[in-house]
């Protein structure tokens, strides 16, 4: 943050926080390595604050061989360079090198978090051109489920668009992400993917975005992606408490924390009730049970 604020080179930069000359939230930070949210935290340098970053979400159709990690070694085109601004930017969430579409790039550490972690359950749409054409059964069992090596994969919604010959047009609805999901999902199950385009994210579609185009979202559509993923949160845990007993319902609770009604007295007298149908006091004495388990034997009476 005090390299993008023009403060000098990271190293420069370095210096002055072991100096002791920066505070973050009125307190010194001498520590490098320090990481804070600049829309968030209070930043100053020698008591001079720094003005806080603009939010700005950026909507890009990635084309194909940009990559979407802000440090690449090799030195290929990432879509970070795609974006203007002279702040530091980062994708929202991945799309591989050779997958293509819709993708978000923020500053805004918070949003990424909603639209990007699977807690959230934030829809992502593709359209996947696959070798083949797979059968209703195949669909089926993307829908419930595919063991990858980090554990169960599914597709939310999927369904043929259109097909060929030797190639259909799915598409696919996730909820969630993980590295190449759907490629390694469609050859589990023995279908190529030819092509790879991510059109939607929550409410926001791709629509005449040409590859390499972008447009900054207005405040409007930022909030309608905030808050759908709040609210798809509060649906999710409204579901797991729906499975909750209320509390003016009463627990059943373990066998001993149960309350037993009061057993007959002599004369088959109820405590604090009238004379009920109980066995008298002088009767035969109870059948034994059968010995078992020794925990559950009972001596017989009498």
């Amino acid at each position: 943050m005090l390299a993008a604020a023009g403060l000098g080179s990271r190293r420069t930069c370095e210096e002055l926080i072991t100096a002791g000359r920066v505070e973050v939230d009125r307190k010194v930070v001498t520590q490098l390595g320090t990481r804070i949210d600049p829309l968030q935290s209070e930043v100053r340098v020698d008591g001079e604050k720094l003005p806080s970053p603009k939010r700005v979400v950026y909507m890009l159709n990635k084309p194909v061989g940009v990559v979407t990690t802000n440090y690449d070694p090799t030195g290929r085109p990432r879509v970070v360079d795609l974006v203007p601004g002279e702040q530091r930017l980062f994708a929202i969430g991945r799309l591989d090198r050779m997958s293509e579409g819709l993708i978000l790039v923020t500053n805004d550490g918070g949003l990424a978090n909603l639209l990007a972690h699977p807690r959230y359950g934030v829809e992502k749409r593709y359209l996947v051109q696959v070798a083949g054409v797979p059968s209703q059964e195949l669909l089926d069992k993307i829908r419930r489920g595919i063991t990858l090596a980090e554990g169960r994969v599914h597709a939310k919604r999927v369904e043929i668009r259109s097909q060929h010959k030797q190639s259909a047009v799915l598409e696919m609805t996730l909820d969630e992400g993980k590295n190449r999901e759907i490629r390694r999902m469609l050859a589990r199950l023995g279908h190529k993917v030819h092509q790879l385009k991510r059109v939607a994210i929550g409410p926001l579609s791709l629509g005449n975005l040409l590859p390499s185009q972008w447009r900054q979202l207005s405040w409007t559509e930022i909030e309608g992606l905030r808050q759908g993923a709040i609210q798809a949160v509060g649906v999710a845990e409204a579901a797991r408490l729906d499975t909750v007993v209320p509390e003016d319902r009463p627990r059943r609770g373990r066998a001993s924390e149960r309350p037993r009604p009061p057993r007959p007295g002599p004369g088959g007298r109820v405590p604090g009730g009238k004379p009920g149908p109980g066995r008298p006091a002088t009767g035969r004495p109870r059948k034994p049970r059968r010995p078992g388990k020794a925990s559950t034997w009972r001596k017989p009476r009498g």
